[in-house]
Parts: C-alpha cells; sequence; structure tokens
C-alpha cells in the first residue's frame, strides 16, 4: 500500500504524477475551507436533463446558486453524462461554460463528477422520465451504463470524453476538483437488481478508474483528481478492499462519503488523518441517519474537511424522500425530509436549520478575513 506521508514528495514539479503532499496542502490553504452540496436543478431528474440543450435552466440554476451563496456555500459538486459529450460535444462543452459563468458569478466553485456507478444501468438520451411519487431519485442514471461497464473493451470509447470535457477546463480556476467516478462498486440492488455485469462490479470499476486516472493526469490539469470510497472499514491498511486502496493512493486530495452519526464520523476522520493529505467530505447529511447540519458540519469544521451535503432543492430528483422509499414510497412527502434545504421556491425546510448554516459559515468568512488581515 502507498499511504506514506512522503509519497511523491519528488513529483511536485511533475504535473503529470500524483500530486506530492505540499502541493496538496498548499491547494487546501488556497481554497480553505471547502463548504457546499451536491447540486442539481430543481427542473432536472437527472444529469440528462440538467445538461440537454432542450431542458438546460440556466434561469433556474442561477436562482438556485443565488440561495447557495447566501447560505455562505462556495462550492457545488455536480455530475456530467458520457452520453452528452456523444451527443453534441460542442453544445455540452458550451453550457458547461455557461454554467461555471454563472456559479463564478455567485463566487461558487464546481467540483465535476466524470462517471457514476449508482441508479439506472441503462441512461437513454432524449425525453427523461418523469419522476415516480415520492420515490427517492427515481430517475437517476449511471454513467457509464450496464453495456459499456460490462464489456472491457469499450472503455476506450469514453476517452474523448474525459479528454474533451477535462481538456477544456483544464486550466480554468472556476473548477476546483475533478471526482473521476462516484461510487464505482456500489452494486445498486435494492433499486435496481437486473444488471448482472458477470464478474464482480468493483473489479470493473477499477479496471474504468485506473484508465481514467491515466487519461487525465496525462492532460495536466491545473486541478487535483479525486475518487471517493463510501463504504467498508478504513481503520487498518489491511481492511481496505483494492478498490478503496487505489482510490486513497491515487487521489490528489483524498474524498469519502459518509452518512454516519457525529461518533461514528469522527473515528473515521482521525482513522484518514494517518493519510496525510487534504479530505472533502463530498456525501453527508441524511437526517433519518443521525447526519445532521447540526453534528456533522461542526465537526467538519473542526478538522478543517471540505463538506459537500447531499441534496440542494427539492425537486425532480426527490431525495428528500429517504433511499428506503424505493421499498415503501409514501403517497405524501415526508415528514422530516432525508436530504436537502429548499423547496423549489425558496423556502426552507428548516429555518433555524438555515439560520444555523449562514451563521457557521458567517463566522467561517470573518475568521478567514482575520487571518488575511
Amino acid at each position: 500500500m502507498c499511504f506514506s506521508s512522503t509519497s511523491g514528495q519528488n513529483n511536485c514539479s511533475t504535473q503529470a504524477h500524483k500530486w506530492c503532499t505540499l502541493k496538496a496542502w498548499e491547494w487546501r490553504d488556497n481554497n480553505g475551507w471547502i463548504v457546499g452540496c451536491n447540486y442539481i436543478p430543481a427542473t432536472a431528474i437527472n444529469q440528462l436533463e440538467m445538461w440537454q440543450e432542450e431542458t438546460f435552466d440556466l434561469a433556474c440554476i442561477d436562482k438556485e446558486l443565488s440561495w447557495a451563496e447566501d447560505l455562505g456555500f462556495n462550492t457545488i459538486r455536480v455530475f456530467l453524462h458520457h452520453l452528452l459529450w456523444e451527443q453534441d460535444p460542442v453544445g455540452f462543452i458550451s453550457r458547461i461554460h455557461q454554467f461555471l459563468s454563472v456559479a463564478d458569478k455567485h463566487n461558487i466553485k464546481t467540483m465535476f463528477v466524470l462517471f457514476d456507478a449508482v441508479w439506472d444501468p441503462y441512461p437513454k438520451l432524449g425525453k427523461q422520465p418523469e419522476p415516480k411519487l415520492n420515490i427517492h431519485n427515481s430517475g437517476w442514471v449511471q454513467s457509464p451504463g450496464y453495456d459499456i461497464l460490462k464489456n472491457i473493451d469499450a472503455y476506450d470509447s469514453l476517452r474523448s470524453y474525459v479528454e474533451g470535457v477535462v481538456g477544456s477546463f483544464k486550466n480554468d480556476h472556476r473548477v476546483l476538483i475533478w471526482d473521476l467516478f462516484n461510487e464505482p462498486d456500489n452494486t445498486n440492488t435494492a433499486s435496481y437488481n437486473d444488471a448482472d455485469y458477470g464478474v464482480d462490479k468493483a473489479e470493473l470499476a477499477l479496471k474504468l478508474l485506473k484508465k481514467t486516472f491515466e487519461w487525465v493526469r496525462a492532460l495536466e490539469p491545473i486541478q487535483p483528481l479525486t475518487a471517493a470510497p463510501w463504504k467498508d472499514d478504513w481503520s487498518d491498511d489491511a481492511l481496505i478492499s483494492e478498490l478503496d486502496n487505489f482510490m486513497f493512493s491515487n487521489s490528489d486530495i483524498i474524498s469519502f462519503h459518509c452518512y454516519e452519526d457525529k461518533e461514528k464520523f469522527e473515528e473515521r476522520l482521525q482513522h484518514m488523518q494517518r493519510f496525510n493529505r487534504p479530505l472533502l467530505c463530498t456525501e453527508y447529511m441524511a437526517r433519518h441517519l443521525e447526519s445532521t447540519f447540526y453534528d456533522i458540519l461542526p465537526l467538519l469544521k473542526k478538522y478543517n474537511v471540505g463538506a459537500f451535503n447531499w441534496g440542494f432543492v427539492a425537486g425532480k430528483t426527490q431525495t428528500h424522500c429517504a433511499w428506503e422509499s424505493w421499498q415503501s414510497a409514501d403517497n405524501k412527502e415526508p415528514e422530516m425530509w432525508f436530504h436537502d434545504i429548499f423547496r423549489e421556491n425558496g423556502e426552507p425546510f428548516d429555518k433555524a436549520e438555515v439560520e444555523f448554516i449562514q451563521n457557521m459559515l458567517k463566522q467561517k468568512a470573518i475568521e478567514t478575513y482575520q487571518k488575511v488581515a
């Protein structure tokens, strides 16, 4: 395993390699405490509906990101999809530019996610389905889908997408970091169990992830690269899976997902100190699981770990409904929201919660000003 704090120290001048620890910490210092959310506009059910020309809703994005700015968020995590590149590469890149301009207007930087292993394994371009009533992420799609991920020989067909997107923005300071593959070994069987990958999904995803790291490193972007472990035990090197080991070992900035309560969350943070790298929690906040802003956001601030809660506006993705809604959907809105912060009209789910976030991030801004002064 390659968790040494000195790993890559001699490669600071060579962008095509993993960043050395010094460069990683300089990046963290330059960006301060990173706080934001996973974002998709309320008018989109998935990545395709967000970005396709017919449904690209820049006015909605502008409005919602103004709410994010008002909260004090300085970053967002946003998912892309390879089919969008195949459909219309010029238009897709143009829309990403427009998106980044709006986010930048609101003083928000963007983390882009290139691939995603979760939800519907059969993505299709064109008109997307309507949401299934009160079912969490009923229309979200994987990238790549089953047909490509099961076929190792097809992986190189994704290279033009990766190089086209990253190559277009590799020197763009509006892009904070590249997240190469979301939860690559998520088997997704609780919601979709009709995709038989033949061999372990983690094995396939690891092969694609290795290629993706290679393709992006060769482009020499100014932004760091990451991919996030999201389950299992990371307390001991011997317990870490081959895929998680690869992600921990090859990420410039270490990211992870955790929806556990405060005590278990802090244990994970303490275990990850041994990697001697800046940390980003790119998914947290599920109220039913005691992963709340009140408990987790102060903890992340204490350890200076980047914070991306899941969800922002309760729209067509319906992630204010719990994961378990796939098995027991209700015909009415849940009394306690699972994820998300605002309704489509900008009204908070919990006004006190919003005020808590604003007060925490206002204090962050004061501390940053005092440090600069």
